[in-house]
């Protein structure tokens, strides 16, 4: 049985979902998405999620497709046309379609509303069982990378590369030695001293909705936590380290660029994040 997939007001069989091929997604990466997490039938920080969807939609001036009360209806009616009990559920919106031009479309263009479902263990892998290793790779993107847009062609293409060197995932990393984040995550080091360390927000990195949720939790856990810049020094010289995402929540980075992080297996902290996150996340899930 196919999946039934949302497309601009229709639920359709995936095999008949199309977008027009003057689509502005397709001619400019002119649009942004959302991935909300299922677990048990239900949303996890949905209305994170939509409020970061506001966001990247006002930043790039584009119209909503829909209000909140109607996006959480299509969700939910998707969960149960797949029968989804844990997986995604991504979310895009393009611009709409028009012409092929560097200047938008006309005021009045509708934009282009698509969502999917992906079945896929969430609370349950091996890379959280074993931990993940990553390889540094140049960041590389555009500046505005708060903004979550479709243009994933350099964090698949750094993924890539990190995979050609028998590491799971990338870290990118400034000219000036920094580590921004991951191919599709935030990323975290937990100093000798016990510190919690992410990147502060800004351009530089995505304002990830379980990293918001995980800070707030590892402060009311009673660790200290900094929102720094960091180095690929500092980080290979790290007690712990790990990563954070909508589909990963809280996974462990066991080793950077081949240097085993502490002993090499998935840290205490770590662990303990990850479930005090799952925990609150299964608790206030919708």
């Amino acid at each position: 049985m196919s999946r039934i997939v949302y497309v601009n007001g229709s639920y359709v069989p995936e095999e008949e979902a199309k977008v027009s091929v003057f689509d502005r997604a397709f001619l400019m990466a002119d649009g942004i998405y959302e991935v909300t997490t299922v677990v048990g039938g239900k949303l996890i920080d949905f209305a994170g999620h939509m409020a970061r969807l506001g966001r990247s939609l006002a930043a790039l001036k584009m119209t909503p497709p829909a209000d909140t009360e109607a996006l959480l209806a299509i969700h939910r009616e998707l969960v149960v046309r797949n029968g989804l009990d844990e997986g995604l559920i991504y979310l895009q919106v393009s611009r709409g379609s028009a012409d092929r031009d560097f200047s938008f479309p006309p005021e009045g263009t509708p934009p282009t509303l698509v969502l999917f479902t992906q079945k896929v263990a969430v609370l349950e892998r091996e890379s959280v069982r074993s931990g993940i290793k990553v390889a540094s790779v140049p960041d590389l993107r555009w500046g505005l990378r708060d903004i979550k847009t479709v243009q994933l062609l350099y964090p698949s293409m750094a993924k890539m590369e990190a995979k050609s060197k028998g590491a799971d995932d990338a870290w990118m990393v400034e000219s000036d030695g920094t580590v921004t984040e991951g191919s599709s995550n935030n990323a975290y080091i937990i100093t000798k001293a016990g510190t919690l360390v992410t990147r502060a927000l800004s351009h530089a990195i995505l304002h990830g909705i379980t990293r918001l949720a995980v800070l707030r939790l590892a402060r009311e856990t009673g660790l200290t936590v900094e929102e720094r810049s960091f180095t690929l020094d500092e980080a290979k010289d790290a007690r712990e380290a790990f990563i954070t995402s909508a589909s990963a929540f809280v996974t462990p980075v066991v080793s950077i660029d081949g240097q085993r992080i502490g002993d090499g297996t998935p840290g205490e902290t770590t662990k303990r994040m990850r479930e005090i996150y799952i925990a609150e996340s299964l608790a206030t899930a919708i």
